[in-house]
């Protein structure tokens, strides 16, 4: 992920060392305990930062919260609005910490071309868990072998494949919509 990799260039931390410690324990580590509601702020501080130094490095955990506040990318947009207008259905499955605000923010930008919101924070459960992905199928209305799920993460896109759910890694945005637009007969870029 971009933004850890720029933090931990700032930080002077090892490459890959966030999602070290994110893959860590992944059911039960500071990061998942936060995406689940079940620590606050200062609770997932306290444990992240406590992680990090059991791996023997300094991390401060809200520079590392701050650094993934990021800006919407137009390209993406465009994308949504496109599968939106062949009447393709679009859902969003997101690990945060707070509910997402459609009415502002970030967010109020792409609220209207997502069917359906999954947040972790809301649910108890969170990507890579299976439930989650389960739950957005239910609630969307579509079969697994129908949909198409995009992530930056592998570790996210396991358990989707093994759902049935047809899978793309997002290393490169533009190559990532290419690949989806190939896949649902839509030009995305």
């Amino acid at each position: 992920m971009e933004a850890f990799a720029a933090y931990e260039r700032r930080a002077g931390l090892p490459d890959g060392l966030i999602r070290q410690l994110n893959s860590t324990d992944p059911d039960s580590n500071a990061w998942a305990r936060y995406e689940r509601s079940e620590v606050d702020e200062a609770g997932f501080a306290e444990l992240f930062e406590a992680e990090g130094r059991a791996a023997g490095h300094e991390v401060n955990a809200r520079e590392v919260l701050a650094a993934l506040a990021n800006e919407v990318r137009p390209e993406m947009v465009e994308a949504l609005r496109r599968l939106r207008e062949v009447g393709l259905r679009c859902a969003a499955l997101t690990n945060n910490v707070a509910p997402l605000d459609a009415s502002s923010g970030p967010f109020a930008e792409l609220a209207e071309f997502f069917d359906l919101v999954v947040q972790s924070s809301v649910e108890g459960v969170r990507k890579p868990e299976a439930e989650f992905y389960l739950l957005a199928l239910e609630r969307l209305g579509v079969p697994a072998h129908e949909c198409v799920y995009l992530d930056d993460l592998g570790i996210n896109l396991k358990p989707a494949r093994a759902l049935g759910i047809t899978t793309l890694k997002v290393s490169d945005p533009g190559d990532a919509l290419r690949e989806l637009g190939d896949l649902v007969g839509v030009a995305l870029t």
